[in-house]
């Protein structure tokens, strides 16, 4: 049955998605989508209502929200398990999730990687303002994320999961800036779960193009 997944390219959650598919070994068709654009397609608000991404169908099953997404590509395909099935490290994997999207995507990203990184490759105003707090809410974002890591060569042991997967692509653009990297390497576990996963080939193979500079 035909997957196909909407998103836009720059998009950390659409590149989640993506992972989790890459590492379950599904194919998919993507459709790109940009829901900042003033010519986003209306008819794309039948598959999202909040028109944000990604958006995934399968065989006439819609669903939106990455974490909804992540997980049903996980226990509806073949393929290495993403959810730690001992109960601990499930809610490990839970925590580090939560900790993602509710602390690290809007300072890591939207205020780091963004202001610093992004808008001016796109040639769009940066505001430094907003570069120097989200430099300033990094420290304790990655602090919490170190201490909740367990011992292993991923987030919640031996296992790759879901929790490795949602966070990757958002250090993967807070590492671009330069003051985002030193950060990063001022917390042991974090640096060398990044070393080794960024080499990952699913993470390779979604890794967006941005402009050049």
């Amino acid at each position: 049955m035909a997957i196909e997944l909407h998103g836009y390219q720059y998009s950390v959650y659409s590149r989640i998605a993506r992972l989790a598919l890459h590492e379950k070994g599904v194919g998919y068709n993507w459709v790109e989508v940009n829901p900042f654009a003033e010519d986003c397609p209306a008819s794309y608000l039948t598959t999202h209502p909040f028109k944000r991404v990604p958006a995934f169908s399968h065989a006439g099953f819609v669903l939106y929200e990455t974490g909804a997404i992540t997980r049903y590509v996980d226990e509806a395909f073949k393929g290495p398990k993403l959810q730690p099935m001992e109960p601990k490290e499930r809610a490990r994997c839970n925590q580090i999730i939560s900790i993602v999207d509710s602390y690290a995507y809007w300072p890591l990203v939207r205020q780091v990687f963004s202001h610093r990184v992004f808008r001016p490759l796109m040639r769009r105003p940066a505001d430094e303002g907003e570069f120097q707090r989200g430099l300033a809410a990094a420290p304790r974002v990655l602090a919490a994320l170190e201490t909740a890591a367990a011992d292993g060569h991923y987030l919640c042991g031996n296992q790759l999961s879901l929790a490795d997967i949602h966070l990757a692509p958002m250090i993967g653009y807070f590492v671009l800036a330069d003051e985002g990297r030193a950060l990063l390497q001022k917390h042991p576990r974090l640096k060398d779960w990044w070393s080794e996963f960024s080499k990952r080939s699913a993470f390779v193979a979604t890794t967006p193009r941005l402009p050049q500079a």
